[in-house]
C-alpha cells in the first residue's frame, strides 16, 4: 500500500532483530545454518487499571530469514505457570521447535553471512566435519580429532563419511568411515 520505513531502516531492523537470536535473549530460537531474527517481550497483564500479580503474556516474534523474510511467527503465552518470568525461557525454546518446521516446509536453504551464536555455558560445543574422503586412514584421524571415529568396510583409504563434510557435529560427535582402496 504505502512504505512506512525505508529499505536501509528495515535492513538495520532486521540485523539488530538477527543479533537478539544470536547474542541476546533470544538465542534458544537459534537454528545453525539458518538467518532468524526475533524479539522477546514480557508484559504484565493489568485489570481494572491495576497491574496483576504474577500474571504476564511472554511472547517471541521471529522472521526467517533475517536478510530476506519469507515468514513470519509471533508466538505468546498467557500466563505461563512454573516458569521463570522471562520470555527468553519460556517463549524462545517452543519458537525454535515452530521454526524448524516452517524452514522444512517452506525448503529455507542454509545460507552463509549469519551472526555466529554467543555460547554459553549449557550450551554444546560444535565443529565443521573436514572432508576426509580419499585419505588415508592416519591422515583423516588427524583431521577428525574432535570426533569418535567408526570403521567398516577394509582397506586404507576412506571412500565415503557420514556426516558429510561441513556438516556441523557436536564435540566428540561419531563419524563413521567407509574404507576401501583408493581405486574405489
Amino acid at each position: 500500500m504505502r512504505r512506512t520505513i525505508s529499505s536501509s531502516t528495515s535492513a538495520t531492523m532486521r540485523k539488530a532483530l538477527e543479533s537478539v537470536v544470536a547474542v541476546g535473549g533470544g538465542k534458544a530460537a537459534y537454528i545453525d545454518g539458518y538467518r532468524i531474527g526475533g524479539k522477546t517481550g514480557t508484559a504484565q497483564k493489568v485489570k481494572d487499571g491495576k497491574y496483576m500479580v504474577n500474571n504476564y503474556i511472554m511472547s517471541f516474534v521471529a522472521i526467517v530469514p533475517s536478510n530476506d523474510p519469507e515468514a513470519v511467527l509471533y508466538l505468546a503465552i498467557d500466563n505461563p505457570k512454573d516458569t521463570a518470568l522471562l520470555s527468553s525461557y519460556t517463549t524462545t525454546p517452543i519458537a525454535r521447535r515452530i521454526l524448524l518446521d516452517i524452514i522444512d516446509i517452506l525448503k529455507i536453504e542454509k545460507q552463509p553471512g549469519g551472526l555466529a551464536k554467543d555460547l554459553e555455558w549449557t550450551d554444546k560445543i560444535t565443529y565443521e566435519v573436514p572432508n576426509v574422503v580419499g585419505m588415508k586412514i592416519d591422515d583423516a584421524k588427524k583431521l577428525l580429532i574432535n570426533f569418535e571415529i567408526e570403521y567398516s568396510g577394509k582397506g586404507d583409504y576412506v571412500v565415503s563419511q557420514s556426516p558429510e563434510a561441513k556438516e556441523k557435529l557436536e564435540d566428540k560427535g561419531t563419524v563413521r568411515l567407509m574404507l576401501g582402496s583408493k581405486s574405489t
